[in-house]
């Protein structure tokens, strides 16, 4: 029997203290359903959700949220807010030592560091390469999670540090698992890029020299979502696996019964 899971209305709430937040609800899959509203849900982390934001979330019927940070992000983040009877998984999607310098150059660095760093196309030739790693090395942590969500774990809430890179992969999985159209993922990739959603670009020099037209534009790359960057993802499920369906059972381990159990889950029974 399926899970009565509570239905949660499609409209979004302002969150004063955490960004990026979004049900995926509503996305349609390639044979004509659409993933069901208040069963997967996206966000930036969720260590400044303030009284307001933390009673939202517990009512939304929770029962499992991921968060793909490292111990570096929570320890510049801090952790998540408790939410009462909500199974919390901490499961680390990048390494804590992986471009730990390169972070702190992106904080602290000056203007010519900075050019030498991520001019010419160095920060989106990063940024792909950062997608293209998740997804061939951590085939154990998305198996983990739709395994998770296959059994017990919906609603689930899928967060990292800005919701964008980490979270965006995982629900992109999550999504393909279940026969989302590619381009739906898509469209709900780049909504990470309203300005109200957007992670905050922290630097030690705020002031308009080291938050300068120049500086930001450096940047960006490495704060936006981009549509190259899921297609590199995508991408390269093609060339090591062949094809979608041979990632999630080969490389995800996913049984045909087990990605029914997903659909009846995530997806509306009409």
């Amino acid at each position: 029997m399926t899970q009565q899971l509570p239905q949660v209305p499609s409209t979004e709430p302002e969150l004063s203290g955490v960004r990026n937040f979004r049900d995926v609800g509503g996305l349609p899959t390639t044979d004509g359903r659409r993933v069901a509203h208040g069963r997967l849900f996206r966000s930036g982390h969720l260590a400044n959700a303030t009284p307001a934001d933390a009673a939202y979330l517990s009512a939304l019927g929770l029962h499992t949220i991921f968060d793909f940070r490292n111990a570096a992000d929570l320890k510049l983040d801090g952790a998540d807010v408790e939410l009462t009877g909500v199974r919390n998984v901490n499961l680390p999607l990048t390494d804590p030592a992986d471009g730990a310098e390169f972070w702190l150059m992106v904080r602290d660095g000056d203007l010519d560091q900075l050019r030498s760093l991520l001019s010419d196309g160095r920060a989106a030739t990063r940024m792909i390469d950062s997608y293209r790693t998740i997804i061939t090395t951590r085939t154990a942590e998305h198996s983990r999670v739709l395994h998770s969500l296959a059994e017990d774990s919906v609603p689930a809430l899928m967060h990292c540090a800005a919701g964008k890179d980490r979270a965006g992969l995982s629900i992109a999985v999550s999504l393909l698992a279940v026969g989302v159209e590619p381009e739906a993922i898509e469209a709900d990739y780049l909504k990470s890029n309203d300005p109200h959603r957007r992670y905050p670009i922290h630097r030690t020099d705020n002031s308009p020299t080291g938050m300068s037209s120049e500086v930001m534009e450096l940047l960006s790359p490495l704060f936006d979502a981009r549509a190259e960057y899921l297609a590199a993802a995508f991408e390269t499920i093609g060339k090591t696996w062949g094809t979608t369906d041979r990632y999630l059972t080969e490389g995800l381990g996913l049984a045909p019964e087990t990605r029914e159990r997903l659909r009846a889950r995530l997806l509306d029974q009409s």
